[in-house]
């Protein structure tokens, strides 16, 4: 293994330490409860919305608190939930006086942490919490860490249409209906062509073979649908596009979402937009908005996944709205 770092017990808070430092304009980092804040909150009376995770997927979650998305994002170590008391000290430090919206990918750890910390928030501090799960990984139904569908580059796409509607001021019922229709909405599929190294295992998580891809593989290593040999990036990208078309719901233009898996350089995710967009004119889906580049990895796994989102005129002008994070910036 050979990893960029000083100590493997270390790894999550030395990293939120230089996260800090790199924006501290736009970001504050309580590093005793591992909680990436905004450096200025949110104006009274407007919905708060957080989220978090294992660590190992950046820049989600901490790289997406800013205006426009996230009011906080909790680290878990490295492929780990955060621990319910660490959310709920987050859910109390952004509450605005109208409640908190939480976004959690689904991962049985996740949401059974995220589940917890609701409940003490809201017996400690009164604080009114909703939860919106993301499942929109269409690999496989039930994996090693999941019962049902795992939450994945949906994520994003949840925490940005939701965070434009919070900063408009909208209530916690129609923020949260809004996220759910977004998580509902979202199908994903991904493809790894290696594994990733976890910096406390010090070896990869799987062994594929030099000319294989496995298909639908999920953001941790879990195994996903098959084992291919390695093809030309059209016939990846239809393979990809398969399962997601044959659920996609809704009709009109659509959102794509090409994300790298951490190892995948940017050269090769333009090459799959491409072939990915030209595809789905072959369906008759006109592609209206993209975003391209590394958003949900998996440490240094190659590879990519692709995710769709159909759009109507409200969730085009949320996605279109002002956002100022780390990893995401356009509008202001």
């Amino acid at each position: 293994m050979k990893k960029i770092i000083d100590a493997v017990d270390d790894v999550v808070v030395d990293a939120l330490r230089g996260m800090s430092l790199a924006h501290p304009d736009t970001l504050h980092v309580d590093l005793e409860h591992r909680i990436v804040l905004r450096a200025r909150p949110k104006d009274d009376g407007k919905v708060a919305i957080i989220s978090g995770g294992g660590s190992g997927h950046e820049p989600l979650h901490g790289g997406f608190v800013g205006h426009g998305m996230l009011d906080a994002a909790c680290a878990g170590e490295v492929f780990t939930s955060p621990v319910p008391d660490q959310i709920a000290a987050a859910i109390t430090r952004v509450d605005r006086g109208a409640g908190v919206l939480q976004i959690v990918k689904n991962y049985t750890g996740d949401v059974m942490n995220f589940e917890m910390a609701a409940e003490l928030a809201e017996a400690e501090s009164g604080t009114q919490v909703t939860s919106v799960l993301t499942q929109d990984d269409v690999a496989v139904e039930d994996s090693t860490y999941t019962a049902g569908r795992r939450g994945v580059g949906g994520t994003i796409l949840v925490e940005k249409i939701a965070g434009a509607a919070a900063e408009e001021g909208r209530d916690l019922a129609a923020v949260t209906a809004l996220a759910q229709r977004v998580s509902d909405g979202s199908r994903s599929l991904g493809v790894a062509l290696t594994s990733a190294t976890v910096p406390a295992n010090g070896k990869p998580s799987f062994e594929l073979g030099e000319d294989e891809v496995e298909i639908g593989v999920g953001i941790h290593g879990e195994p996903g649908r098959r084992r291919e040999k390695i093809a030309p990036a059209k016939e990846l990208a239809r393979t990809m596009l398969e399962p997601i078309l044959a659920e996609l719901p809704g009709e009109g233009p659509a959102l794509l979402l090409v994300n790298g898996l951490g190892g995948t350089p940017l050269l090769e995710l333009y090459i799959l937009l491409a072939d990915a967009q030209e595809i789905l004119a072959e369906h008759g889906i006109e592609v209206s908005r993209h975003l391209v580049g590394n958003w949900i990895t998996s440490l240094d796994m190659a590879g990519a996944s692709l995710t769709l989102l159909r759009l109507d005129e409200e969730l085009t002008r949320l996605w279109d709205a002002p956002v100022h994070t780390p990893a995401l910036r356009k509008g202001r």
